[in-house]
């Protein structure tokens, strides 16, 4: 059999020297030569499937940690973090970055929390609180997709499939019979700041009159997960070791959300619909009971090992541009990052068109293109009001693997013309945009006489 490569010369360099241990000493106990475990911590030599195991027998050593990314997103998420416009003049290119990562995989990953923390030297942004910071850093971490949820989640919805009815009916049910709680719906007048509500001194499941079907279900879905996925929740929230209890809060809030999509759209019949329907957006909310908001964070989470769906991100705004839901899953993508958002890109024209998926083929400044879907959706429990809260959620998937898609049928996702768009006008060194609305970070602003470009800036470098 073919034996596993893995370069992870840092990890099992700090191993080492955890255990006190000369390279001989360890060499000797791995049965390797010291000039073999030098080039291994070096990042000469892959570590073979036959010394990872030597390593979790002799040293109780979790050999699946060394394939764990210590930078959030890996090599992609170093690279967009350093794409920034403020390191444009040190020309650091993807080759430095990769040998960066071998290296000192440590002094990456603390460069990555430093730039993740510290605000963007522009006005249209301010940095993330570090408690939301924290919390997508975790997400990141597990691509947001969480196994054990998962599996519990499809374990369950089994079991309601098997007890009939609609689901918020067997939901309901089981709350009853197993937990003891009732659903009462209740006026949006007696409930005017809650969407839901657990008495449980009254024993019951309070619900908002204004949640749709899709919400109502999910809602109930929720309370279900608190107490039937609590084991494996708690030790997702406990392994995380977040500094601040509000992070670990909003980790566990995520976390019970998860859970919820995953009893509503269990992962190997949704993934199974996926495939057959070309990922329709639509169909797969009729077929699953769901919100178009549901569906899309849904998407972003299909990385089983063996059963991979498409790399999927996801974004949500208000019509100033601020998001307020960003989720990279396995994509990578840069565009879910920063606050900034370019008004070129159809995710705003969205507002304009409610109720329609808006579809857009973008390019970025690398070349790099996007499929994206977008569509307006109401924040539940604003039916009614007088000024009813929208948002733009968006959905994309890198370009090279979106043919799948039933809303990509009949475009040349490669090579036909895609919309130019960058990271907002501060990360953004296109020239001549006429959108543009601030000159980028680090370019020095240029004025010639008697001339005036059709963007309002004109700098240094284009």
């Amino acid at each position: 059999m073919a034996e596993r490569r893995l370069f992870a010369g840092p990890a099992v360099r700090r191993l080492r020297r955890d255990a006190a241990m000369t390279q001989a000493a360890m060499a000797e106990a791995l049965d390797i030569s010291p000039s073999y475990l030098n080039l291994i911590e070096n990042g000469q030599r892959p570590l073979t499937a036959t010394v990872m195991v030597k390593l979790a027998e002799r040293f109780d050593f979790d050999v699946a940690s060394l394939g764990g990314e210590e930078v959030p997103g890996g090599q992609a998420g170093l690279r967009r973090r350093l794409a920034d416009p403020r390191f444009a003049d040190l020309g650091i290119g993807a080759q430095e970055v990769e040998e960066w990562l071998q290296a000192a995989p440590t002094t990456a990953a603390a460069f990555a929390r430093l730039f993740d923390a510290a605000p963007e030297q522009t006005s249209e942004t301010q940095a993330e609180p570090a408690e939301v910071a924290a919390v997508r850093r975790a997400i990141e971490q597990w691509r947001n997709h969480f196994a054990d949820l998962d599996a519990r989640a499809e374990e369950l919805a089994d079991e309601l499939r098997l007890a009939g009815g609609d689901l918020y009916g067997t939901i309901a049910e089981r709350l009853r019979t197993r937990h003891q709680l009732g659903i009462r719906v209740l006026p949006s007048d007696v409930m005017p700041d809650r969407l839901r509500w657990l008495d449980w001194h009254a024993r019951q499941l309070m619900l908002n009159e204004l949640l749709r079907p899709a919400s109502r279900t999910f809602q109930a879905a929720a309370t279900l997960g608190q107490m039937e996925a609590k084991d494996q929740i708690d030790a997702l929230v406990a392994g995380a070791e977040f500094a601040e209890t509000a992070a670990a809060k909003l980790f566990e809030r995520h976390l019970i959300q998860y859970f919820a999509a995953a009893l509503m759209m269990p992962y190997g019949r949704f993934l199974r619909a996926c495939d057959a329907t070309g990922y329709d957006l639509l169909l797969l909310q009729r077929r699953f009971g769901a919100g178009f908001e549901q569906v899309a964070h849904r998407l972003t989470t299909l990385q089983r090992v063996g059963a991979r769906g498409l790399p999927f991100f996801m974004l949500r705004i208000d019509r100033a541009g601020q998001v307020s839901k960003r989720y990279a899953g396995a994509s990578q993508s840069p565009l879910v990052d920063g606050d900034g958002r370019c008004p070129l890109w159809a995710i705003h024209e969205a507002f304009s068109r409610p109720g329609e998926v808006v579809a857009d083929l973008v390019e970025l400044e690398d070349g790099t293109r996007w499929f994206t879907q977008s569509r307006t959706v109401a924040a539940p429990g604003s039916t009614g009001t007088n000024a009813p809260a929208r948002f733009a959620v968006c959905v994309g998937v890198d370009a090279k693997v979106a043919a799948p898609l039933v809303a990509a049928r009949g475009i040349d996702l490669m090579r036909q013309p895609a919309t130019p768009i960058g990271l907002g006008c501060r990360r953004c060194t296109r020239s001549g945009c006429v959108q543009r609305s601030m000159p980028p970070i680090g370019r020095a602003l240029r004025f010639r006489e008697g001339e005036r470009g059709v963007s309002a800036f004109d700098f240094a470098g284009d």
